[in-house]
């Protein structure tokens, strides 16, 4: 899929700032491009993600996206994703470097 479909279809975890209730989980920032992480977590496990991000990137907007809904569900010192996965679900996307860079973005707000 490219970007442009996944932002048709609508980010789910997009917010413009901290929800009430969420922590951060932490952030990062790269030129122009940053991202924030805002979990809700109970027994140790991340109960709800969010995450807010400069707009002026679509690929990161994106891929941020796709990495909070993939946390969810899991325990807070061991989140564990897997690039290659992620990175496939764009594999129409022309731009492989700048993916890869964008999604080195949201990992570092990953903590």
């Amino acid at each position: 899929m490219k970007v442009s479909e996944y932002h048709k279809k609508g980010l789910k975890n997009f917010v413009e700032e901290k929800p009430e209730k969420f922590e951060v989980l932490g952030s990062a920032k790269e030129g122009v491009h940053r991202v924030e992480i805002y979990i809700k977590k109970k027994n140790g496990k991340i109960e709800d993600a969010k995450f807010s991000s400069s707009k002026r990137c679509k690929k990161l907007m994106a891929l941020a996206d796709v990495v909070v809904e993939m946390i969810k569900n899991q325990n807070v010192k061991k989140i564990s994703i897997n690039d290659s996965e992620i990175l496939g679900l764009f594999k129409e996307e022309k731009e492989k470097d700048k993916m890869e860079n964008r999604l080195n973005i949201v990992k570092k707000a990953l903590g």
